[in-house]
């Protein structure tokens, strides 16, 4: 019986996630219609479902990238893109992890390139 109310819980909480609005954030922009300047607002239950699922998801990505970038370095040397190979296991989930807002949805842009185009 323990594991039939277990089940039903765990069924009845994913349903209710499942219910969310696909779209948790309003986007705000500004009047010129820039995309350098656009402002996202994300809602309560977006940062809450960041903060608790989605931030120790992407460190523990960050650590297995680390210790698959570790393990493909000679390969990558070899080939000369260590930069890029460290930048999409480590820095990319990384950036994600630690630096962008919570609940945002728009990736920020990696150190030295110009979000404006």
């Amino acid at each position: 019986m323990n594991l039939f109310r277990t089940t039903a819980a765990v069924l009845a909480l994913t349903t209710g996630l499942l219910t969310l609005p696909a779209h948790a954030e309003v986007v705000q922009q500004n009047t010129s219609g820039d995309p350098m300047y656009t402002a996202e607002s994300p809602r309560a239950y977006a940062m809450i479902g960041d903060l608790v699922i989605a931030r120790p998801l992407l460190i523990a990505a960050t650590g297995i990238g680390a210790i698959a970038f570790v393990v493909s370095l000679p390969f990558t040397a070899l080939g000369g893109n260590v930069g890029e190979a460290a930048d999409a296991l480590v820095g990319e989930p990384g950036r994600e992890a630690f630096v962008r807002c919570l609940g945002c949805t728009t990736p920020s842009p990696a150190p030295g390139v110009s979000a404006h185009r």
